[in-house]
């Protein structure tokens, strides 16, 4: 057997001795089940702090952003995070924040497009986001732009059709503003 050989098989030899010694080492203290030793916090199995994103804007400052809303219902559905407002101007409107972190404005811009919606770039911020809107609909408009770190968040707002109401667009793009600037 060459030195080389010799050396490398010496090398394998100590560290799968010194492998092996590690597993023999004893750990005092007695085993504990998941979530019952150390730091003295449970784990939290009601899974309460999984929409955490749908805090990002506090739901007085959506009702107010959206026309000095007082009365701001919230709710959660799949990747979106939504706000049914009644006392909004026009008699209700509806908030939702998506926030997707894989997204791209180009894919956007894309299913916008296979959806027939109408987009606009706009400026959010110094940066190029959308404005979106449905042909026919002046009642509801969102925006969407690239998030602080990853991915895009968008916000819409719906008022109820027909109704008098400040402008949707105008609204949207404050609340992904906020949203960007709470997410920094």
């Amino acid at each position: 057997m060459s030195a080389r050989r010799v050396a490398v098989a010496a090398t394998a030899a100590l560290l799968l001795t010194a492998g092996l010694a590690g597993c023999a080492e004893k750990v005092e203290g007695n085993a504990q089940p998941l979530g019952g030793g150390g730091g003295g916090e449970a784990i939290n199995t009601d899974f309460d702090k999984l929409l955490r994103e749908c805090d990002v804007v506090a739901s007085d400052k959506i009702g107010e952003i959206v026309g000095n809303a007082t009365y701001v219902q919230d709710s959660f559905s799949g990747a979106v995070c939504m706000w049914e407002i009644e006392d909004a101007p026009g008699g209700g409107a509806m908030a939702t924040l998506n926030w997707y972190e894989m997204g791209t404005l180009n894919n956007e811009k894309a299913t916008n497009d296979k959806l027939g919606y109408l987009t606009g770039d706009i400026t959010v911020q110094g940066r190029r986001a959308l404005q979106v809107r449905r042909p026919g609909d002046n009642d509801s408009c969102g925006v969407t732009a690239p998030a602080a770190d990853v991915g895009v968040v968008g916000w819409w707002i719906n008022y109820k059709p027909g109704s008098s109401h400040p402008d949707p667009c105008a609204a949207a793009q404050k609340l992904v503003e906020l949203t960007l600037d709470l997410a920094r």
